[in-house]
């Protein structure tokens, strides 16, 4: 085990427990918990005006700090309280998985925190973005519930075949571009990439539409009114720049509906529209909204040919509850309705989501076809027959029959046996001696063996991923490229020491060292260094100290004129500081 685990992290499955990792709380430098302790202080203190009321109370109710990067194994003590849990996993995950968690009630944490460099905003997921982002909010029970509910959904929805290529490339960049020494020009070319990709990904899938309902709600959501909202989504919750520009008249603010989920978004940049919901409600109402357009409510052929088109393991629904898993590769239609149904590969049958014994991928490891719809001529389907009907129709034990369904499918072969559900209802029909056509083409044929027909008038439901999750192995999805740390040479690991000796004085775990021998040190070896510099300064203040306090702000101004682009974080720390606006 990898990871604490408790009695909610314990009904997760294998599948998505390969995408956890450990922690590591004493990996965190000291300077990364003065990023953090910076990126809280100046988000609690603009945050107390302009977030919904759940933010400052979950900060509470979720164990989240503003002193120290949050100990996962300190939250879920206190996220068991409200019924939820967090792990620690690498950067992004498939959208799949990463909504399949919240199903679960488990919040998925980036355990990486971004550079000092990025401060104020990582494309990358980290521990500030769904540390401070996400945990907060769940604390108020109707967003958890949108939260459960969306990963309950989401999960569910299909994608296309294009989806992962550009879930492969925009995990890539947030790791580049987070990563120190990475050039502009590999950072251009990764950009270029998702452009590209973006601009050919053909009409949206399931996946991709229900992303955007995600990043407009979750992660880049507003309540309240349009005229005056509150920020609730992760992703301004988590970032300095971010949360005030969103409240500026330069940002659009629309009222949100089921239209997000057709406006795309760009993870590069900040976003130039922001949806507003009026209130937690309502998020769950366009949530039903959107889930009855996917296939998982309506099925039928538009559903068969997503899941042939997504290239990947899905599941479809008979009107009897049979559950068919594997990776459709074909769907023979009549008349706008689905005919036929193949797939390739090991496929598995199941009812009501428990796979049907006997009929394990091992049972078919080369594929699976069945007719779909109702018997030529006949106007009672199969599955609504009696047992004195099925006789009447010799769809009996021992018969030979001959079957033509009204998609031109025909079934000549011997029944050996039929396979009825909890309500003695016929799901399944084994033929031996079996041959299937299509017009001139043959589907099946007597040598290839026992022949199992579903039996099923209607696909009522199609869906990413299989039935019984324990039909199929998917341990095997973490992604190859991992996130790049950053590499300690001799001069980070001096400054690093001098942000411990100041975090150690602060906490009193240190008192004895000289603070101003520090911030000489700091000034000759690390001269562009501000946030220790910061640090120290607000320590000058404490102890009333004005003519050290007096050098240090001499000091930062002359990084200001070094290095203009931090020049509004220096002054934003100094005016927190000179305000008392924090409590410490």
């Amino acid at each position: 085990m990898r990871y604490e685990s408790n009695p909610i992290l314990d009904r997760l499955p294998t599948h998505l427990q390969q995408y956890i990792k450990p922690q590591n709380y004493e990996d965190y430098s000291p300077v990364d918990q003065a990023v953090w302790r910076y990126v809280m202080r100046k988000n609690v203190d603009y945050l107390s005006q302009v977030a919904h009321k759940s933010y400052l109370t979950g900060l509470q109710k979720t164990g989240i700090s503003i002193e120290h990067i949050p100990n996962m194994y300190g939250m879920n003590r206190i996220l068991k309280e409200i019924g939820w849990a967090a792990v620690a996993v690498d950067g992004f995950i498939p959208p799949a998985a990463f909504m399949e968690f919240q199903a679960y009630n488990v919040l998925v944490i980036a355990s990486d925190i971004r550079q000092l460099d990025h401060i104020e905003y990582t494309p990358a997921p980290d521990i500030i973005h769904e540390g401070a982002g996400h945990a907060p909010i769940i604390a108020n029970p109707e967003y958890a519930e949108y939260l459960r509910r969306f990963g309950e959904i989401g999960c569910k929805a299909i994608s296309s075949a294009k989806d992962y290529e550009l879930y492969e490339a925009v995990r890539h960049l947030s790791i580049i571009k987070e990563a120190p020494g990475t050039s502009e020009e590999a950072i251009k070319e990764a950009e270029n990439r998702i452009d590209k990709l973006q601009k050919n990904m053909g009409p949206p899938s399931e996946m991709a539409l229900i992303r955007n309902l995600h990043w407009w709600t979750v992660e880049y959501g507003l309540i309240g009114s349009p005229e005056a909202p509150k920020i609730y989504g992760a992703g301004l919750l988590s970032s300095i720049g971010e949360s005030s520009w969103c409240m500026t008249d330069k940002v659009s603010k629309i009222p949100y509906s089921i239209e997000a989920a057709h406006t795309s978004f760009d993870i590069t940049k900040p976003q130039p529209q922001l949806f507003v919901t009026p209130d937690f409600a309502f998020l769950s109402q366009v949530l039903e909204e959107f889930a009855n357009t996917m296939a998982l409510r309506r099925g039928g052929l538009d559903g068969l040919n997503k899941l042939v088109d997504s290239q990947a393991l899905g599941t479809v629904e008979l009107s009897t509850g049979l559950q068919i898993s594997g990776i459709f590769s074909r769907a023979i239609s009549f008349e706008g309705k689905p005919a036929y149904l193949m797939t390739s590969g090991p496929t598995a049958l199941a009812y009501r989501e428990k796979e049907l014994i006997g009929h394990s991928t091992a049972f078919h490891p080369d594929g699976f076809g069945t007719p779909i719809g109702k018997l030529k001529g006949i106007n009672l389907a199969i599955e609504d027959m009696s047992p004195r009907d099925l006789k009447a129709y010799n769809i009996y034990e021992g018969e030979r029959v001959e079957l033509e369904f009204e998609g031109g499918i025909r079934i000549q072969g011997e029944i050996i046996t039929g396979t009825r559900n909890l309500r003695g209802e016929i799901i399944l029909i084994t033929f031996k001696d079996c041959t299937v056509s299509h017009k001139d083409e043959i589907l099946f044929q007597p040598d290839w063996g026992l022949y199992h027909m579903a039996v099923g008038e209607k696909i009522v439901s199609a869906f990413n991923g299989p039935a019984d999750l324990s039909s199929f192995n998917l341990v095997s999805h973490v992604p190859e490229e991992t996130t790049i740390k950053v590499e300690r040479d001799t001069k980070r690991e001096q400054l690093e020491r001098l942000f411990g000796q100041i975090r150690g004085f602060r906490e009193g775990t240190n008192t004895t060292i000289s603070r101003n021998k520090v911030f000489q040190e700091l000034k000759s070896k690390h001269p562009d260094d501000w946030l220790l510099s910061i640090e120290i300064y607000e320590l000058a203040k404490a102890d009333m100290n004005e003519d050290f306090a007096s050098e240090i702000l001499q000091h930062l101004e002359a990084v200001k004129l070094r290095r203009p682009e931090v020049g509004h974080l220096i002054d934003g720390g100094i005016s927190l500081i000179d305000d008392s606006k924090v409590v410490l």
